[in-house]
């Protein structure tokens, strides 16, 4: 039963359907956002900008982990002095994270950046803007109004006397409107707050208030464990009601765990479709082998697939063979050393313990290299 059968197999259930909000599409690099088009999930490099060998080293990391975007910071002349040579030298497209000098973005536009992460009315005065507008409109550069919790314009503090969803918005659109009164309408949007609730709520007022793709994530989240938490709580909220078109889960933690996570959290919610799912169990005295370390080294062996697929590893059989006839390849604990291997849903053969993640690691290399050669003859079929 190949993945696709499997996603045949499980009915319509309208409580599984999410129904993502209705948005315009805009283009980054050769990334759709919004629409119909897939979520996108990015991270943030943190090497020095203006070093573009280390920068573009952390990129291809991104992009083997699945990066769709990435965001570089360009606070300085060097680092979009740099900007050129690591757009060229990367697959995905680029972010120039800009804040309050104007030049930067415009130098930044100039050197290939695919967007720019800019505030409007940080730039200066309207002329500025203009400059920076139009920059992006002649190198064909999308933009992201980011709004922070952390650093809301002061007019907005006096009036709503603290960060609240509210003047998140406000602040959201009025910067939206200095870019429509110049023509532009090329952007995303983000009310970004490290506060699950405050976030939860900005974005769901927001994506009630416009029709722009919102890219979506909690800011300053924390560590790897920590973070992945308080983001999973408040980006799955968001995901679910269908609010999201870009994702950036935000950790302190290699910039590769932030795109593990989120597609983790889209894998999870039937969004995205990336590597290997692993449904295990969390052991128990029933277990006949080590589930816990057994998966720990199988994720690990696994990271490299990107074919989309199931495992089941299940240490017993009170819930192995059912959950192993939901996966493409299953493994459930069985007594004295000898476990069930199942294919397809199938029982296929028993395998003894000191084989066991080599084995599995075996089995889903030979299933994705299958899954990957239907799909090219599926493209020369359709081709001729």
């Amino acid at each position: 039963m190949s993945a696709d059968h499997h996603s045949e197999a499980q009915a319509y259930r309208p409580w599984r359907e999410i129904r993502r909000r209705k948005c315009r599409q805009i283009q980054v690099g050769n990334v759709l956002i919004g629409g119909d088009a897939p979520i996108a999930v990015q991270s943030m490099t943190n090497t020095l900008t203006s070093d573009a060998k280390a920068t573009i080293e952390q990129i291809r990391q991104l992009e083997e982990a699945g990066a769709d975007i990435a965001r570089v910071s360009c606070p300085d002349e060097a680092s979009t002095a740099a900007l050129k040579e690591i757009v060229k030298g990367c697959k995905i497209p680029i972010v120039a994270d800009i804040h309050f000098h104007y030049k930067r973005g415009i130098e930044a536009a100039k050197a290939g950046a695919a967007c720019l992460r800019i505030n409007p009315g940080n730039i200066g005065s309207s002329e500025r803007v203009r400059e920076v507008v139009q920059a992006a409109k002649d190198h064909g550069c999308a933009m992201r109004i980011g709004v922070n919790a952390g650093s809301l314009e002061q007019d907005l503090l006096e009036k709503y006397a603290e960060p609240c969803p509210d003047a998140m918005v406000e602040s959201a659109l009025n910067h939206a409107k200095i870019l429509e009164d110049h023509d532009f309408f090329n952007f995303k949007i983000s009310v970004k707050a490290s506060d699950v609730f405050l976030a939860v709520a900005a974005y769901q007022a927001l994506a009630d208030a416009c029709d722009y793709p919102l890219h979506i994530g909690i800011t300053e989240a924390g560590g790897l464990r920590s973070g992945t938490v308080k983001s999973s709580i408040g980006l799955g909220m968001l995901l679910w009601s269908g609010i999201g078109d870009t994702i950036r889960v935000s950790l302190s933690a290699e910039p590769v765990e932030e795109i593990r996570v989120g597609y983790e959290m889209l894998k999870s919610l039937g969004l995205r479709r990336r590597g290997v799912t692993v449904i295990s169990c969390p052991s128990c005295a029933r277990q006949n082998f080590n589930v816990i370390k057994t998966v720990e080294v199988l994720e690990e062996r696994l990271a490299h697939i990107t074919t989309a697929m199931s495992v089941s590893v299940i240490g017993c059989v009170v819930n192995g063979p059912g959950e192993a006839m939901m996966t493409d390849i299953g493994f459930t604990g069985g007594g004295k050393g000898t476990h069930q291997v199942y294919l397809a849903g199938q029982p296929a053969h028993r395998l003894q313990n000191e084989d066991i993640v080599s084995h599995l690691v075996s089995l889903v290399e030979k299933k994705a290299a299958e899954i990957e050669a239907e799909k090219s003859n599926q493209v020369e079929q359709a081709a001729e």
